[in-house]
Order: C-alpha cells, then sequence, then structure tokens
C-alpha cells in the first residue's frame, strides 16, 4: 500500500502527505466477501477515532488491505463495499457508539458521512478492476478518511487548493477529470465511495439502524 501511494504517479496528495508524515495506518484483512475480520475493522476505527480527538492531525488515514478476491467486476466491487460498511455501521451501533452530529446518516443526504466511535469517515475504494486508474489496487482496499480533516482545510483556506491539485493530477493519469467528484453539501459522497461512475438513479444501498 505504501509502495502504491509512493508511486510519482498517484493523485491524491493527501495520501501522499500522510505517508510522508507516517499517518498512513494499514490493516491486513483477509476476504472482502467476509465478515470475518469486521469486529477486527470496527476497533481500529474506534481507537482511530479516539486517537484523533486526543490529538487532532491533518492528513490521517487507515487502509484496509484485504486479500481478495481480484477478480471483482465494478459493480459487484461496490456491493461488498456496501457490505462491508453496513456491517461495521451495525456493529458502531451495537456497540452504544453516537453518530457524529456534524453530518447526517441519510445517504441521500448532501452531508452524509459515515460515523464510527463518533467521528465521521469518508471511504475511498481501490481494487484491481476499478475504470479509473487512480482507484487501482492489485487487491481490494477501504480507505477511511477523517471527515473532520477537510473542514480543518477549508477552515485554513487550503481545501479548494488541494482539491484542484488532485483533480489535475487525476486528469493526466486517467485523461479527464473525474466526474463523481463533488464538494461535501453539494452531494452526496456515497455515490464517490466505490470509485464506479453512476447515475442520477442510484440507489444507496447504505441504510443506519441506530438513533441518530
Amino acid at each position: 500500500m505504501h509502495d502504491h501511494v509512493a508511486e510519482a504517479a498517484f493523485p491524491c496528495v493527501g495520501a501522499k502527505a500522510a505517508l510522508a508524515r507516517g499517518t498512513l495506518d494499514v490493516l491486513a484483512a483477509r476476504d472482502l466477501t467476509s465478515a470475518w475480520d469486521d469486529l477486527r475493522i470496527h476497533d481500529r476505527l474506534l481507537h482511530f477515532a479516539v486517537a484523533y480527538r486526543e490529538k487532532p492531525a491533518l492528513f490521517r488515514s487507515l487502509a484496509v488491505v484485504f486479500e481478495g478476491p481480484g477478480d471483482l467486476s465494478e459493480p459487484q466491487f461496490e456491493r461488498l463495499l456496501w457490505d462491508r460498511v453496513q456491517s461495521l455501521s451495525d456493529k458502531d451501533v451495537w456497540r452504544g457508539q453516537r453518530y457524529d452530529d456534524s453530518v447526517s446518516p441519510d445517504p441521500d443526504d448532501p452531508h452524509f458521512s459515515l460515523s464510527f466511535g463518533g467521528e465521521a469517515f469518508f471511504v475511498v475504494g481501490l481494487h484491481p478492476h476499478a475504470s479509473r486508474p487512480a482507484r487501482r489496487f492489485p487487491n481490494p482496499v477501504m480507505v477511511f478518511n477523517l471527515h473532520d480533516q477537510f473542514e480543518i482545510l477549508r477552515a485554513q483556506g487550503k481545501y479548494e487548493g488541494m482539491r484542484e491539485k488532485i483533480m489535475v493530477r487525476d486528469e493526466a493519469l486517467a485523461g479527464s477529470r473525474n466526474p463523481m467528484l463533488a464538494r461535501h453539501g453539494e452531494a452526496s459522497e456515497a455515490r464517490q465511495y466505490s470509485g464506479r461512475v453512476v447515475d442520477d438513479a442510484w440507489q444507496c444501498p447504505f441504510h443506519y439502524k441506530g438513533d441518530a
């Protein structure tokens, strides 16, 4: 994972900054099709949320790298990513964690984000057969990014510059800008998680089962 982010062509400057600062955590998991490691992943997310509250810092990410499967189509990867998200969210409810009240649990809401341990997270999916080159990786991966970091960058006046830099680098890699990228509050970020291009009729399969 670290070598992939370090490649010169990799467009996400935020991930590169996390790598440079030693704040890109990697967790190995067994299979994206299985709930086998979900409790262990949720444990790490809770620890990640607590550590961030104790010492807030920009460019912290948790990458969960699964052993397989390596032959998933984009729709298959998308379905399995949301299966894991649903399972992790259900564990958050089961463990009595509050939903971050700075975001919405409704995936149709433009202010939607996931919440684990009381902190909002944005997920980026990677896999071998992603149509966008920036989303390709030899294994299925779910990268959890703290939503609060984007708000800090906005408050510092750095968000738009970083976003444009990422989009320019992605365009150089893919030949076009990613049509799914949208600012938080303009469209639900749920449409961006898997990396697949979806139309306006797309319905997010996630349902928060707690009391937000």
